[in-house]
């Protein structure tokens, strides 16, 4: 006898999304921001989870001085960033289940997606995708990649290196099987700001060379560095 599935929703809607030139886009947060059992250095916002790098990286590119705990301080701290640098949250899973409670994307299992390609149309501002992560099976690009299928719509590679580049040529008109203007998307698939990507950013050769010149230089000085073009 199969037993029950967790559902794992997302606990946060989209952030900012009219103003938005940039949009970060991921899958879930970790189960326990679904059920509210969140750790004391957890903040309660979007890329909170104290084992996360998102927020660690952009501190140190931008020095932001942010707090790791759970208060209304350090999320209005990372709201007013967001804000004034016009970048949006939109991770592209609404909801999915699990069999085992962990934050493994290849876990998610009866994925509901968020209508990523909608909201580009409805928000011309948006000219950036950041995605934190690549595509690998049910990582962000993968996802949008199916959802651009469903609409006839292609990735165009602009670097296949990490991290990969790609354009989208999106249709102004609202009928994307209509055929006219359209609007060029920049999608940046970075290297995933998790612990559990530290295997694949030490494999690559860049990490590597930079390694050789510094042996202090670590995975989350490789992404600084990455993630600094970007934003």
């Amino acid at each position: 006898m199969s037993s029950k599935l967790f559902k794992h929703t997302h606990p946060y809607e989209p952030f900012l999304l009219p103003k938005a030139t940039k949009l970060i886009v991921g899958t879930l947060p970790p189960p326990r921001f679904t059920t509210g059992e969140l750790k004391p250095q957890d903040v309660d916002f979007c890329y909170g989870s104290c084992n996360g790098q998102l927020w660690p990286i952009l501190d140190k590119i931008f020095d932001l001085g942010l707090k790791y705990e759970t208060t209304n301080k350090a999320v209005e701290q990372r709201k007013r960033f967001l804000i004034e640098n016009k970048i949006g949250v939109c991770d592209i899973v609404e909801s999915a289940e699990r069999e085992k409670i962990d934050a493994s994307d290849l876990g998610m299992q009866n994925v509901v997606l968020r209508d990523l390609v909608g909201y580009l149309q409805k928000y011309p501002n948006i000219r950036t995708l950041l995605f934190t992560g690549g595509n690998s099976k049910n990582g962000p690009e993968y996802f949008f990649r199916r959802q651009l299928k469903e609409h006839d719509l292609k990735l165009k590679v602009v670097s296949n290196e990490v991290p990969r580049i790609h354009h989208l040529e999106l249709p102004l008109d609202s009928d994307l099987s209509v055929l006219g203007q359209s609007r060029t998307v920049k999608t940046v698939s970075l290297t995933a700001p998790s612990g559990a990507a530290n295997r694949a950013v030490g494999s690559l050769q860049a990490y590597k060379d930079l390694k050789n010149k510094n042996p202090d230089f670590n995975t989350l000085d490789f992404r600084v560095m990455q993630y600094r073009k970007f934003f």
